[in-house]
């Protein structure tokens, strides 16, 4: 990752442009075409430094449930867990903390069942206790990380 590719995450971390073509503009910004643009971005999801690329919302406004996920994960079993976990489109936020729980994630699901079985799923196969707190009131901040 070279530091062209380091203000493009930034570029859209803070903001995607609202216009027709949003990665011309991004690209107009950073000194490239489109096609430059597409391509960096491609790749930096290939490499995973890209998870997903949308709109921030809350949930219950779509008749959707969101929780926030809990667990206390041994530093041996991390890669397993980023792995499995991450491998449900439903989770929003995966992170690694200091303190214990040490492992957060957030299931957002269109219902409370659907985010029961991704939870009970990973449980069975991770073989770890895993706190749930469904939302019941949504904190939104704009969160915004300088690369």
């Amino acid at each position: 990752m070279d530091e062209l590719d380091r203000k493009l995450l930034e570029l859209i971390n803070y903001e995607l442009p609202l216009v027709t073509e949003p990665f011309a503009e991004i690209g107009r910004q950073l000194g490239i075409d489109a096609e430059e643009t597409l391509v960096r971005v491609r790749r930096l999801k290939e490499a995973g430094r890209i998870r997903r690329i949308g709109a921030t919302v809350v949930p219950a406004s779509l008749g959707w449930n969101s929780t926030l996920c809990a667990c206390e994960v041994p530093d041996e079993m991390l890669d397993e867990y980023a792995a499995a976990v991450n491998a449900y489109a439903e989770v929003t936020h995966n992170y690694l903390r200091d303190g214990s729980p040490n492992c957060w994630f957030t299931v957002i699901a269109p219902d409370k069942a659907r985010a029961a079985a991704i939870i009970d799923k990973l449980k069975g196969e991770l073989g770890i206790a895993i706190r749930e707190y469904p939302a019941r009131q949504v904190f939104k901040i704009r969160a915004r990380f300088k690369l």
